[in-house]
């Protein structure tokens, strides 16, 4: 074990080197030493698992100890993500809308990772779209909780018109790709952030209020939310007090869920020329315009992909933990 390490940090330390003094890095070199990287982390995250149960005792210890190695990968991951996110302007060697680099350079002691298309430094955007692309998307899922998730309790909880109603309106909403829903829309009323943020906040509440819905009646029909009804308890009471705590587990599931879809979708629009527009920084749009890279070997268009990538997967670990937790199974 010892040994492996010590093969990996020397590799690790000759693909600096190779960087710093402006080598090509070829595709498959990048890639096998991104693998290494994960599994760096992978590590990282079962010695965070084994201080965490060194460090305590009784119950807590017992409680640590169920969860798995991969949700701490994902605990570990997001917490970088947002430790980059929050210090962006500290950690960016450059401005972010600096250009005073030359096109696509390659990797060097100047410019770490190279540079794109205009000349703005890669680390710099790498880690200013960590703030720009992650703090929208939450952003744009906390809204869409917020829509969906108040008008399917209202559904689930008084019924009759306005259930079928608001049931109907979603239905033909969802019957639309959303991606495709969300390019027309964009195209007509234009690419601001705050048209972005509104067109796939509305979007994808939809999917919120089935769920907040239908795991909701299975709740309003409990009697104590009879008896709560009996002693003229009001709608909002009846609401907050006894139907959201008892369907919050799967909602924050949800929540996880739908980060990555609208993480991903942000993603596609930028891509596509739709979402953020430059000079601010955003992993979709940063595949795009370094895209013709990809043809000479060189691997900087896909470090914004890896980005994108190593998040769903963290969010999607935390996520299935998440659910199996609040499921009751046993392992």
């Amino acid at each position: 074990m010892i040994e492996f390490f010590e093969n990996t940090w020397t590799n690790l330390t000759n693909i600096f080197n190779a960087m710093l003094e402006g080598g090509p890095i070829t595709l498959g070199v990048f890639l096998g030493y991104t693998f290494t990287i994960l599994l760096g982390m992978s590590v990282g995250a079962w010695i965070v698992k084994r201080a965490l149960l060194l460090a305590t005792s009784g119950r807590r210890r017992h409680n640590l100890g169920l969860i798995p190695v991969t949700a701490y990968f994902g605990m570990l991951t997001i917490a970088t993500y947002i430790f980059v996110a929050v210090f962006a302007d500290i950690l960016a060697p450059y401005p972010e809308t600096d250009t005073s680099g030359g096109s696509f350079e390659m990797w060097s002691a100047q410019h770490i990772l190279g540079t794109d298309n205009r000349g703005g430094d890669m680390l710099s955007r790498l880690i200013y779209g960590a703030r720009n692309t992650v703090g929208l998307a939450f952003v744009i899922t906390f809204l869409a909780f917020i829509i969906g998730g108040v008008l399917g309790l209202l559904a689930a909880t008084l019924g009759g018109f306005l259930d079928q109603a608001m049931s109907r309106v979603v239905d033909v909403l969802m019957s639309i790709p959303p991606l495709i829903f969300s390019l027309l829309l964009l195209t007509i009323f234009g690419t601001s952030v705050l048209n972005l943020i509104l067109v796939i906040a509305i979007l994808d509440s939809t999917r919120v209020y089935r769920l907040a819905r239908a795991v909701s009646m299975n709740v309003v029909v409990m009697d104590f939310v009879e008896a709560a009804r009996l002693r003229g308890e009001g709608l909002w009471w009846v609401i907050s007090r006894e139907i959201l705590p008892n369907i919050t587990a799967p909602l924050i599931a949800e929540f996880g869920l739908r980060f990555c879809f609208v993480f991903l979708t942000i993603s596609a629009l930028s891509f596509l020329g739709l979402g953020l527009q430059p000079p601010t920084a955003d992993w979709g749009s940063m595949v795009k315009e370094n895209a013709d890279l990809i043809n000479y070997a060189d691997p900087t268009p896909l470090l914004p992909a890896l980005a994108i990538a190593l998040l769903t997967v963290a969010v999607n670990f935390v996520v299935d933990w998440m659910l199996h937790r609040s499921s009751g199974l046993k392992d």
